[in-house]
């Protein structure tokens, strides 16, 4: 079944395509539900529908304005990652974690490289739905901004396991070999985080941080 959806370059098939198609929209309505479950307003739900297609738009369109690419794999974005943030820290975990796993296909969809199921798990669907925990932090003071970075961390280590698991052949041999355990969390948190800290001095500006808070009501209300 696998190797019907994934050719021999790692890449995906015609129907590995259509299944990653259709598992992302029934991976969205999902989403859709928890959405409207979590509102006290049944009318409120086509908007956060809205707002979660938006997300998911603005995620994918960002994450082409690259900064910098890595050689093999991940790169700093112009703030990709805020979006799925901005889900969670609306409508909840449950709702940022699915969102973030429809997302997270729209990225295998965009560049898939298949090893195995688990790594695709790990550099794709684990890594992205990971994002979604920042709702955890949405009550508490500054919890975007703490619901961010929290997400970023959740997904490194994914990477970085993946790293561990998949990608150690790719090590320089320049990279010092005492430090060879370090190596894929050095290299996915670089990337990673040279996006938060842009992505952190953006949020911060007062005029983005006021509009930020607006449109949060707007999504809520």
């Amino acid at each position: 079944m696998f190797d019907f959806l994934v050719n021999v370059e790692g890449g995906l098939t015609t129907a590995g395509y259509a299944v990653c198609v259709t598992v992302g929209i029934a991976l969205f309505a999902v989403a859709l539900f928890f959405a409207g479950k979590s509102s006290k307003k049944k009318k409120t739900s086509t908007r956060q529908l809205v707002y979660c297609a938006v997300a998911i738009a603005l995620a994918f369109v960002t994450s082409y304005m690259k900064v910098l690419t890595l050689p093999w794999g991940g790169s700093v974005t112009l703030c990709s990652m805020l979006f799925i943030v901005l889900v969670a820290n609306w409508y909840g975990v449950q709702t940022g974690i699915l969102v973030g796993l429809s997302y997270g296909l729209l990225q295998f969809i965009q560049e898939p490289f298949v090893l195995s199921f688990f790594q695709v798990c790990c550099d794709y669907v684990l890594a992205f739905a990971a994002l979604g925990i920042a709702g955890f932090f949405a009550k508490s003071k500054h919890g975007l901004l703490k619901g961010y970075i929290a997400a970023v961390f959740a997904r490194g280590v994914f990477h970085s396991l993946g790293g561990y698991l998949y990608w150690m052949d790719y090590m320089p041999e320049s990279f010092p070999q005492s430090l060879k355990s370090i190596y894929p969390i050095a290299y996915n948190y670089s990337y990673l985080l040279a996006e938060a800290v842009i992505t952190i001095i953006i949020i911060s500006v007062p005029a983005v941080a006021k509009g930020l808070r607006r449109v949060k009501q707007t999504a809520l209300n």
